[in-house]
């Protein structure tokens, strides 16, 4: 899995490629924890757009980031989710609490 992180004022982005399972998702847990330790960011916007594939493992490093940016009063965004993604958003109960954007300029604009 690829992860890209980019900053925008308040907001770190995250562009997430390949597949998220219990194989890379300390590598996303440790690369979003770092950069939402810092001082100035408040937003998080998770583009998995290019995800292939995301089983629980990737439901719980998001569920996690969620609180870690709630808790500084943040808030999240996932955006460009294909039809399987959203499934499995759906079925771990993500989307009953994070936002889903078309894409990353509209979750940009939302948060």
């Amino acid at each position: 899995m690829q992860v890209q992180l980019i900053r925008r004022k308040k907001q770190l982005i995250v562009r997430l490629k390949g597949e998220l399972d219990h194989h890379t998702a300390q590598l996303l847990r440790d690369s979003v924890e770092k950069e939402l330790e810092k001082e100035n960011v408040q937003d998080l916007i998770l583009n998995v757009e290019n995800l292939t594939f995301m089983d629980s493992s990737g439901i719980g490093v998001i569920l996690g980031r969620y609180k870690q940016v709630k808790a500084k009063g943040g808030k999240t965004v996932i955006c460009g989710a294909g039809l399987h993604i959203q499934k499995i958003l759906q079925m771990g109960g993500v989307l009953k609490i994070i936002p889903l954007a078309e894409n990353e300029k509209t979750a940009l604009a939302n948060s």
